[in-house]
């Protein structure tokens, strides 16, 4: 695993380098976990968390200032030789001399935020988590229609990147176009993202490339969204039959996780932006409780109950 660089981590969490002279390059996190060292401040190393992110906060800091300067060095030199990534000081805290000379003895970045411990600890490992997650590249048009991430498949040329255009006309946001990033960070959640190169980009065929962000403002896009639908596009086979009532889930798979699919067939005429918006009201609705199909069927079969209750009244 190559991990995400420690650069990257500073600046998508606003964190301030308080060593600027130690060369953080090569410094990598390799886990979304992350570790509070109460106990290795303590002197207990069992099981230490090693490459975790360290983050100290009042706790920690508090406890430090009632040792004394010999002591605190002790306990700095112990902790840096586990070749730890970095150190986090919360809520704006400065560290002692004895740390900045531990740290730099053992080049070991020290960095600050301005955030209470417990909202940098959920920061942090709700951003890696999607960053360290495992991840695919697919081909396929991302938009977020009426909070529902709605992935679009198909074959080239079916008219994808023209619906996502007419989607982000009608009010929704682009997330990605051609190449989908989709990263599995639960066991029930998928994540899709733009590859840097094509953020916010979209090509329209006989056109060229266009910028959603300059075309429709920074409303018209977001750089993440959970995939909770997928729409196949597929041109019309006259001799296929399509489900017409969806009392029948179908679904696809990505990296193990199972996501609801619906096969739409392309013709002449049917707007695809509708289509979607309808798919993605639906698909709310049934998470709500409500379930139009069921409830059609239902409606038919009371119907022909009562049909043939009253033929049999008349007999």
């Amino acid at each position: 695993m190559k991990g995400v660089s420690l650069q990257k981590i500073m600046e998508k969490m606003a964190l301030k380098n308080l060593t600027p002279d130690i060369d953080m390059k090569k410094k990598r996190v390799h886990t979304p976990e992350i570790n509070r060292p109460a106990l290795q401040l303590a002197g207990y190393f069992e099981h230490f968390d090693a490459d975790r992110v360290q983050i100290i906060g009042y706790v920690e800091a508090t406890y430090l200032e009632g040792l004394s300067k010999e002591r605190r060095s002790e306990v700095y030199t112990k902790l840096m030789s586990y070749d730890i990534p970095c150190v986090v000081y919360s809520s704006d805290m400065v560290p002692d001399e004895e740390m900045f000379a531990a740290a730099r003895q053992a080049q070991v970045p020290i960095l600050q935020s301005h955030k209470t411990t417990s909202a940098l600890m959920a920061e942090i490992i709700r951003w890696l988590n999607v960053a360290l997650a495992p991840m695919i590249s697919i081909h396929g048009v991302l938009v977020d229609v009426y909070g529902e991430g709605v992935l679009i498949m198909g074959e080239s040329g079916l008219g994808k990147s023209e619906t996502a255009l007419e989607l982000v006309k009608r009010g929704h946001r682009l997330v990605t176009d051609d190449v989908v990033e989709i990263r599995r960070v639960s066991e029930e959640t998928l994540i899709g993202s733009a590859p840097d190169i094509t953020r916010h980009f979209i090509e329209l065929r006989g056109i060229g490339i266009v910028n959603i962000q300059s075309l429709f403002g920074f409303a018209s896009v977001t750089e993440t969204k959970s995939i909770d639908i997928v729409i196949k596009l597929e041109e019309w086979n006259r001799d296929k039959e399509y489900d017409r009532l969806g009392l029948e889930e179908e679904y696809t798979e990505f990296l193990g996780n199972k996501v609801v699919c619906h096969s739409i067939p392309i013709r002449p005429g049917r707007n695809l932006a509708i289509i979607c918006e309808s798919v993605a009201v639906n698909y709310r609705q049934k998470k709500m409780g409500y379930n139009a199909a069921q409830e059609f069927y239902k409606r038919v079969q009371d119907n022909m109950l009562k049909s043939q209750n009253e033929d049999e009244e008349d007999e």
